[in-house]
């Protein structure tokens, strides 16, 4: 019984644990600022007629410089997942959710197809966010060529 019971505090402790180095994670992500909440849909077919909700992965996105740095949410990695230079991102359009991708993504997000040094992927944002993302890729320095639709 005494076992038992200290197996299980153990194993309700771990859980604690983990889900502390979730929060402390996000809160050294977000420590810099300029972060937002952003699913990502990496290397899409080009022609999807009906979207599915299959594919997006929800994360976190950072202002770096002239790179945005994404973060997978569930995930300990203090790394990002991807680095998004700013002159390789070439906005294809804009779009609503739509079907099954409605149920996968926040609720006032905000699709945009994008291309990355030739993969074809999606960010869904939401509206607020989208505005800074746009403004942040239009404030590139003189020079570097801005492909925003």
């Amino acid at each position: 019984m005494v076992l038992a019971l200290l197996v299980s505090g153990v194993v309700v402790l771990l859980v604690l644990l983990g889900l502390f180095v979730f929060g402390l994670r996000r809160r050294l992500i977000q420590r810099s600022g300029g972060t937002f909440d952003c699913s990502l849909r990496w290397n899409v077919p080009e022609h999807d007629p009906e979207p599915a909700g299959k594919g997006w992965i929800y994360g976190v996105a950072r202002y770096n410089g002239d790179r945005v740095e994404w973060f997978r949410v569930f995930s300990y990695a203090p790394r990002p997942r991807r680095m998004l230079e700013r002159d390789s991102i070439e906005i294809i359009e804009r779009r609503t959710p739509q079907g099954e991708e409605e149920l996968a993504l926040l609720s006032d997000a905000v699709v945009l197809v994008c291309l990355h040094r030739g993969t074809r992927l999606e960010l869904a944002m939401s509206e607020d966010a989208l505005t800074g993302f746009l403004a942040w890729l239009e404030a590139a320095p003189p020079g570097q060529r801005v492909n925003v639709a």
